[in-house]
């Protein structure tokens, strides 16, 4: 699952997990520091410490590894929308952190050890548990292809090469933001098959939107009934899901993504692999 509905809103799974990662975290290092060492948050405190400073170097190790993404549009760097983090960055200055603070609040070291274990065990859980729920495949389902007006069966058109499928409408403001983002990949990734799904507008409606943008899209779909939403476990737009050439699932995004970010997600599927040396 990638996002869940709350009422009209509809918001990504990531960053709710870490919330509530870190909630718990923090209660419990918290209530677990002495009363008599106690000073404002406790351990607690230390543990939100950390959480910031590996938000912060994930970032920046993320950015410093695709400056060349984020160097047509700098701005680009402050939206923390995108997806873009080093995870393993960031996981070892959190850890190095609270590390540190244990040596030097020794009376601290077992509230920092349980909430860190915690925080831990709930983010893990919580992301295997989002990942059993979400499709792991390319769904199989027929929409209408916007060039022909003939119904197409989104395997066929697959064709066993690597799929970035994105949902967009013309009504949402992020889905327009992150469209020139897409054309341009296209164009820079023939090896990938760009799967343009527009949820529940009509043929018209799009071909005056792309005409207008003067966007060349070379596989736009119509899903006029809504049914890849919940094929793929998003239920908000933008969404974009990357798939292997087997239909995959490898990397999934809910939100407007910018060229970093993107570059990140088809990785998996753009780089060659390895040669076995015999």
């Amino acid at each position: 699952m990638t996002s869940i509905s709350l009422g009209p809103l509809a918001l990504p799974t990531g960053p709710l997990l870490l919330l509530l990662a870190a909630v718990l975290a923090f209660w419990l290092a918290k209530r677990l520091t002495p009363a008599d060492s106690r000073t404002g948050d406790g351990a607690g405190g230390e543990l939100l410490n950390a959480l910031l400073g590996a938000l912060v170097v994930s970032r920046l190790v993320h950015v410093g590894l695709h400056l060349d993404d984020y160097r047509s549009e700098p701005w680009a760097a402050f939206d923390l929308r995108d997806g873009g983090w080093n995870a393993p960055a960031g996981f070892a200055a959190g850890l190095c952190w609270i590390g540190w603070r244990a040596t030097r609040r020794a009376s601290w070291r077992k509230a920092l050890a349980a909430g860190t274990a915690t925080g831990l065990a709930v983010w893990t859980a919580g992301t295997l548990g989002l990942a059993a729920l979400a499709p792991q495949q390319l769904p199989d389902l027929v929409f209408t292809d916007l060039a022909s007006g003939q119904p197409v069966r989104l395997h066929d058109v697959a064709r066993d090469r690597p799929v970035v499928l994105n949902l967009w409408a013309t009504w949402c403001a992020p889905c327009r933001k992150e469209m020139p983002v897409l054309a341009a990949a296209q164009d820079q990734h023939p090896e990938l098959l760009f799967v343009f799904a527009n949820q529940g507008e009509t043929a018209a409606t799009v071909r005056r939107y792309l005409a207008a943008e003067r966007l060349a899209l070379q596989t736009v779909l119509l899903d006029s009934t809504w049914q890849l939403g919940p094929a793929v476990g998003s239920s908000g737009l933008p969404t974009t899901v990357v798939y292997d050439r087997q239909g995959r699932r490898i990397d999934a995004h809910m939100g407007a993504i910018n060229a970093a970010g993107l570059a990140t997600m088809i990785k998996p599927v753009t780089e060659p692999k390895p040669r076995r040396t015999p």
